[in-house]
């Protein structure tokens, strides 16, 4: 039996003591400034990520602009332009982190803002918060609160910098001035690395005076990637002073005409008014917020789980028709591509707390199919052929020389099986007939052409990289075959319900795809599900075979379940693997009444790949390259579909009997398809 491990060296930035954690804010102070990795604030469509600085963002990235540059000669995510650091002084000394004093920053997940606050000196307090505005998918918010200590004389520039991959740098500065309001612009525009796109970026200053009394507003060239605008203010001891900045960003990609609609989203921003901007703001979040997962007893592993829930609602947008990277929109990870990270990991959990979000992710594979279409023609092969890595246009994206390109052929199944599961959840027929149906169908024809038909009942599917990436080439896959007889299985059940022509291949290779197990071994080995016909007892790199189990529900046998439980979970090195794989070990272990095993594999599913200051998860322990959605993904579904119970069926979600681990109290799923459900 597995003992609980304590792991409190590995609560990040946080002592383990009595002090009560707060289950919705993440505070950072006195952090190790060689040891800082950023925390990003999105709305599903452009990300910034903070950074230690006062006043600075690291980045600002946007969903959906991809463009030819940089590593593998294919298509990357494109930073976009930092439309919000911006410059302060107080009495001409401009704010650094070396003249401050007091520095906090706070991450407020409930209302999904950013906030630095600090002292410069006895001359004064400076607050600043930034949103990327959910209501608003292209526009972010920076307000600013000065509280004078002293007279002092206010500096404040909003600077917009074009990243180095840009070129072409355009900059514009105008002025709209109307009897009600003046309104002025800092814009920039210039083309993707290829030429491809044009990105562009405007904001403007939002003031607190009545209009005529505002602070005169300068513009100012820097250099042909930088320019800024600037207003200075006296401000009188023990008075406050507040100021906002509003701005957007959008691609070609996202509208024909982006310089002016960057500008004028922007002029909406400046007209709506920081009051109005942030309540809406709070009011999409609260909506977001009413699917949660409520933890009773285990206030770390509550911070921890909104954390994550938080991160998963901040990098998806519904009606948006994108999928996330495994890094979401805090970086360029991963080059900001779809793998079976967003199908496996992430979707399963938006799709049972937010199935509008999840309808997103498989709109995006239904925008792309003519794409796979023409892969699988390319390979020889029927149907549609998903790409391991896609991005803009859903081409093959995956850089030479990673054989998962042209060899991990399970992507196809896992898109096929998401959608019969958006179906299975929300009962949506129309859907189905319209959306899903040529997902399923397409790739369960796929499947008809890819096996190898050597005989009655001797049905292979060869030459494939398996979902434990380690292993290249292998034949007969376990995930692979088994993910291939969901999908075509999931194609019989579709056209069945929706009364269209069956075709009797799909059940046919469905019933002689074959699931291996080991016979030759000379010991724990026998009888477990071997995951390839080469297979020989070696470390693997993440869950294969006991995803038959879940999500695949093809291995249902409690038995048979534990023993390739026992046996795999043996094999994944302690260090070097990605996150999910621990969470799926939770989660059916969760399923045995094992709880013991489940909580410990909760626990090191994430708590070894947490960064400071904000407990941002890593995709491996120790790892920092935060922010892994694919782990937190996967730690949700061991919440819902481990210690939760839930399980997805033809007829919808059920909820399965479980047991809680030792010292969690209750836990509470909330917001699914309107219903509570509530383990003790």
């Amino acid at each position: 039996m597995i003992k609980f491990l304590l792991l409190s060296f590995l609560l990040i930035g946080l002592s383990v003591t009595a002090q009560k954690i707060d289950p919705w804010q993440l505070e950072a102070k006195n952090w190790d400034t060689k040891n800082y990795y950023g925390v990003t604030v999105a709305n599903g469509m452009i990300g910034i990520v903070s950074a230690q600085t006062p006043f600075k963002v690291k980045d600002v990235v946007l969903a959906g602009a991809y463009d030819l540059y940089g590593r593998g000669r294919v298509s990357n995510f494109l930073r976009s332009f930092n439309l919000l650091n911006m410059q302060v002084s107080i009495n001409g000394e401009q704010v650094n982190e070396n003249n401050t004093q007091n520095f906090v920053q706070r991450l407020d997940m409930k209302n999904a803002s950013f906030t630095g606050s600090f002292d410069m000196g006895d001359k004064a307090t400076l607050t600043y918060t930034y949103y990327s505005l959910r209501q608003l998918p292209f526009t972010v918010l920076m307000d600013v609160e000065v509280i004078a200590k002293k007279d002092i004389d206010l500096g404040a520039a909003s600077v917009m910098e074009a990243p180095d991959a840009l070129k072409d740098v355009q900059n514009y500065y105008n002025e709209i001035d109307r009897p009600h309001v003046v309104i002025s612009l800092l814009t920039s525009s210039a083309k993707s690395p290829t030429g491809k796109l044009l990105m562009c970026a405007s904001n403007t200053f939002l003031f607190s005076e009545k209009h005529g009394a505002e602070p005169r507003v300068i513009h100012e060239m820097w250099d042909n990637n930088m320019h800024l605008m600037k207003f200075g203010k006296k401000l009188k001891a023990g008075s406050s002073y507040r100021f906002s900045v509003a701005g957007s960003s959008i691609t070609s990609a996202h509208h024909d005409d982006p310089l002016n609609e960057a500008e004028r989203m922007t002029i909406f921003a400046k007209l709506e008014g920081r009051d109005r901007l942030i309540a809406h703001h709070q009011d999409a979040w609260a909506e977001l917020w009413k699917s949660d997962i409520q933890i009773t007893g285990d206030e770390q592993a509550q911070q921890d789980v909104h954390n994550m829930l938080y991160h998963l609602y901040s990098f998806v947008r519904a009606e948006s028709n994108l999928s996330p990277s495994p890094m979401g929109l805090s970086g360029l990870g991963y080059n900001g591509h779809v793998f079976w990270d967003t199908e496996l990991w992430m979707y399963p959990a938006l799709l049972t707390l937010h199935p509008e979000m999840a309808k997103s992710m498989i709109q995006y594979r239904f925008d792309r199919l003519d794409a796979a279409r023409r892969n699988a023609f390319n390979h020889g092969y029927k149907g549609a052929m998903f790409p391991w890595e896609s991005a803009g246009t859903g081409v093959e994206e995956t850089p030479v020389w990673a054989l998962s390109g042209p060899f991990e052929h399970h992507i196809t199944a896992d898109v096929g099986f998401a959608a019969w599961n958006y179906y299975c959840v929300t009962q949506n027929k129309e859907w189905l007939q319209t959306t899903g149906w040529p997902l399923i169908k397409e790739t369960a024809d796929f499947w008809t052409s890819r096996v190898e038909r050597k005989g009655v009942g001797q049905f292979e599917i060869n030459n494939v990289v398996a979902a434990d990436e380690w292993a290249e080439n292998v034949d007969n896959n376990a995930f692979t075959n088994a993910a291939a007889i969901a999908n075509l299985q999931a194609a019989t059940k579709a056209a069945t319900l929706l009364g269209l022509k069956v075709n009797p291949d799909w059940e046919f290779v469905a019933k002689n795809i074959p699931i291996l197990t080991i016979s030759d071994s000379k010991g724990e080995g026998v009888g477990v599900t071997k995951e390839h016909a080469s297979y020989n007892g070696e470390g693997i790199k993440q869950a294969d075979v006991n995803l038959l189990a879940y999500p695949l529900k093809s291995i249902t046998d409690k038995a048979q379940i534990k023993k390739d439980l026992d046996y795999y979970s043996k094999r994944v090195p302690n260090q070097g693997t990605p996150a999910m794989t621990q969470a799926i070990f939770a989660l059916l272990y969760a399923r045995l009444g094992e709880t013991e095993k489940a909580y410990h594999f909760f626990q090191d599913a994430y708590r070894p790949n947490l960064n400071p200051p904000f407990r941002v998860i890593a995709e491996t322990k120790g790892g920092t390259n935060p922010y892994f959605l694919t782990g937190a993904g996967g730690v949700i579904q061991s919440l819902l579909m481990g210690f939760g119970g839930l399980d997805i069926t033809e007829k919808g979600i059920v909820q399965l009997p479980v047991k809680l681990p030792v010292g969690w109290k209750k836990i509470t799923i909330l917001g699914v398809q309107g219903k509570t459900y509530t383990i003790e």
